[in-house]
């Protein structure tokens, strides 16, 4: 590939492809198996070590009529566990071998259990994610929760646990997560370079490709981007946050950018960077990446902060990227974002940060209430922040 459009186009269909098609292609080339994860942490480099392909599961956005899903789940619960288990109950998930639920809310936790009566003969695991962040105590307990998911999804997929593949593994994330926070700072620093719904793209193709593949793509779309003529235009630069888990619609983003506003940070795909920096290859790696979940984690409404400074984060996120406001869209009913947004809100005002906010649906169809809000937040910046 040599143009932006290019490596635009394949991420594309592979965000709109929501019958797994290449992750069945990938299983027939390949032989193996594939594990499916739902948002927001999931150690995907077990799943690799164990020969298996990490397949990162975000619903189906608009792009599939929601009817059996609604049976299984209260009208007043977010989107994605009724789009999840309607793309189940259609048979466009049935390429995949293995199901993880992270501890995110207390609705993945149900969706779990549901899987396990729904679908009885495929591996189901619940991973109970560690809130207590004491060394001797959640270390110990992660490590041990790994190490029986590594031995798990070895006999699934018919290999050996091998701690040299887990460093492997190991080594190819760190690089990848390299590559993602290259994205990330070209868009903090020239942001219409990259524009927010094509990073969006660019990364959310990593949910179905292998790890060395993906990383390369975003490489090769990086050294497109910095290549291609693009005009800078008079935006707002802002920081979004709020939707970690229940991706918003691609237009969504595309609204905001439309609205005169320059994302120079956001929480979409988080999962993809949850861990910050490079995992050590020294030692056990098991030990290494349990420390690196304790040690490295990117701060978000899914990880508890005891000691009362919830918010300096997203201060620092707003200076580190010279944003000029925060945007919060969260998900309709996402408990996590809407029970952290007023602490976040106290650290914003209490720092001078001007910040405004909205929810969304994954299937939301309507944008212009959105646009027309966001729009006036970038112009008020722009014309009166320094009068």
């Amino acid at each position: 590939m040599d143009s932006v459009d290019q490596y635009v186009a394949r991420a594309d269909a592979l965000y709109h492809d929501v019958s797994y098609r290449s992750v069945a292609e990938w299983k027939t080339r390949t032989g193996k198996k594939a594990a499916g994860h739902l948002p927001v942490y999931a150690p995907r480099e077990i799943i690799d070590a164990a020969g298996m392909l990490p397949v990162a599961m975000h619903g189906a956005g608009d792009q599939v009529e929601i009817i059996r899903g609604d049976a299984y789940f209260q009208s007043y619960i977010c989107q994605l566990p009724r789009s999840t288990i309607e793309l189940a109950m259609s048979g466009r998930l049935d390429d995949i071998d293995a199901f993880l639920f992270p501890s995110t809310c207390d609705v993945i936790r149900n969706l779990s259990g549901m899987w396990k009566m729904l679908f009885p003969k495929k591996f189901v695991r619940y991973l109970d994610l560690p809130q207590n962040f004491d060394r001797k105590v959640a270390g110990r307990f992660w490590a041990g929760e790994l190490r029986h998911l590594y031995a798990d999804l070895c006999a699934l997929n018919g290999t050996t646990p091998s701690d040299d593949a887990l460093r492997l593994s190991l080594a190819r994330f760190s690089a990848n997560r390299r590559a993602v926070a290259s994205l990330m700072a070209l868009r903090a620093s020239e942001p219409w370079r990259a524009p927010a719904a094509e990073a969006y793209l660019i990364i959310r193709a990593g949910d179905v490709m292998p790890v060395e593949e993906h990383t390369a793509f975003i490489e090769g779309y990086l050294a497109a981007a910095q290549g291609a003529d693009r005009p800078m235009r008079d935006y707002t630069r802002v920081v979004v946050t709020g939707a970690f888990c229940e991706q918003p619609p691609l237009e969504l983003i595309r609204t905001l950018e439309r609205a005169g506003c320059y994302l120079v940070w956001d929480d979409f795909t988080v999962g993809a960077r949850f861990l910050e920096g490079d995992v050590s290859l020294a030692g056990d790696p098991i030990e290494a990446l349990a420390q690196a979940f304790l040690n490295q984690s990117v701060k978000n409404a899914c990880v508890y902060e005891p000691d009362g400074k919830k918010g300096e984060w997203l201060v620092n996120t707003v200076r580190d990227t010279r944003a000029d406001g925060v945007v919060f869209a969260a998900p309709s009913f996402c408990d996590p974002a809407l029970l952290e947004q007023p602490m976040l809100v106290t650290a914003l005002e209490r720092a001078g940060i001007p910040h405004t906010s909205f929810k969304y649906a994954e299937n939301l169809g309507q944008f212009q209430v959105i646009r027309e809000q966001a729009g006036t937040f970038s112009d008020g910046l722009r014309l009166w922040s320094n009068a």
